[in-house]
């Protein structure tokens, strides 16, 4: 079958840009490279719990058979949202399908024609996704830069009719760095601008996220979490006002248009939650104790200034051109260390960069290990 042009040219610019993709599993590799912060992908009793969820509610259905406007809408969601909203000081969630489909959903959404969305130049591409289809009007500015805002919302306050939208992250995906969160929320509330902040990479690692942790919930409008990093299941959840809950489920096309997740993977939510209630500031210590060995090891071998700056359990070492991150990572790699390279165009050219997630489950030893082969790489 003959294929259209364009897309055979697509592929061979990415392959002579050196930033073409594969899809690959490792095995029997140490994990640098999972966002199983807390092992809680991995964690038995989770698996185990699930299943007698399922049970107890009487929910054993392999499949949710419909939208959640239609059959999908089954016993564990009520149960899920709530539990949720609970923990992460919410007042109220509603859960998408995953982190990209509730993104999708909420800024195609909310803003509206008249409004002005100001964003992070690094923001998630899958709310510059939902940004795209929204019919608001949309502006970045730089990264983490409170004062580049200011400007920028200053010089377009005469054009500005609508409401204002101010979106960031808590924990950046690339970089591991957070903005200053009370200053953003203090601007926003003084302003009456809304505040929205994606939580994928905090929920679970700091608790309720680092929104909860500041005590900013009332002063901002709208959060977004997801069960698959720290909580290691599936789907996300909008947080925000039940007012905001009911519009999301009137007018989000990636819920009203989605089959619904099945009963097991809601179930599975359930059971996370319940280990991140039981369990989880055990495996947080340990996460917080191989970010602090991590970063001191990297300034003993005087190589902190190839790092970025982050206190997360996202560190990046930066290593300009694709050929060249590609190279030393399949290095990594062939030693038994699962590390991923992250290529122009998903960071900007001259900002590749080996992404080294750290986990709760990691030892000193395989930390160390990985530190001295990249140095001596």
């Amino acid at each position: 079958m003959r294929l259209p042009l364009k897309v055979v040219k697509s592929l061979e610019k990415r392959k002579t840009a050196g930033s073409f993709r594969e899809l690959k599993f490792s095995k029997d590799a140490v994990d640098f490279s999972s966002n199983d912060y807390l092992g809680f992908a991995r964690n038995k009793e989770i698996y185990r719990r699930a299943g007698e969820i399922l049970e107890e509610q009487g929910v054993l259905f392999n499949g949710a058979g419909g939208s959640r406007l239609l059959t999908g809408n089954h016993e564990l969601y009520p149960l899920a949202e709530i539990t949720v909203a609970e923990y992460h000081k919410a007042e109220a969630a509603l859960i998408f399908n995953s982190g990209y489909d509730a993104n999708i959903g909420f800024f195609s959404a909310v803003p509206g024609r008249g409004d002005v969305i100001f964003f992070d130049e690094l923001i998630h591409a899958s709310i510059r996704d939902g940004i795209h289809l929204s019919q608001a009007k949309a502006f970045k500015f730089r990264h983490n830069d409170l004062d580049d805002l200011r400007e920028k919302i200053s010089r377009l306050k005469n054009d500005i009719f609508g409401e204002v939208y101010i979106v960031t992250e808590s924990i950046f995906s690339m970089d591991g760095d957070t903005p200053p969160l009370v200053s953003f929320a203090n601007f926003a509330t003084e302003n009456s601008f809304h505040l929205v902040v994606d939580e994928a990479h905090a929920a679970g690692v700091h608790g309720p996220g680092l929104i909860a942790e500041a005590e900013l919930e009332e002063q901002v409008f709208a959060r977004l979490i997801t069960f698959g990093k720290a909580m290691g299941v599936h789907g996300a959840a909008i947080l925000g006002s039940g007012t905001l809950k009911s519009f999301l489920v009137n007018f989000a096309r990636s819920l009203i248009y989605s089959t619904a997740l099945p009963p097991h993977s809601v179930a599975s939510v359930l059971a996370a939650y319940e280990q991140l209630k039981t369990n989880g500031s055990v495996e947080r210590e340990k996460l917080q104790a191989n970010i602090k060995y991590f970063k001191a090891e990297v300034s003993k071998k005087g190589f902190q200034k190839q790092f970025l700056e982050s206190d997360s359990a996202i560190q990046a070492c930066v290593v300009s051109g694709n050929s060249e991150v590609k190279a030393i990572a399949g290095k990594l790699q062939e030693e038994k260390f699962d590390v991923r390279p992250i290529l122009s165009p998903t960071v900007p050219a001259g900002q590749e960069r080996l992404r080294i997630c750290l986990h709760s489950y990691n030892s000193e030893d395989e930390i160390g290990q990985l530190i001295k082969l990249i140095t001596r790489i």
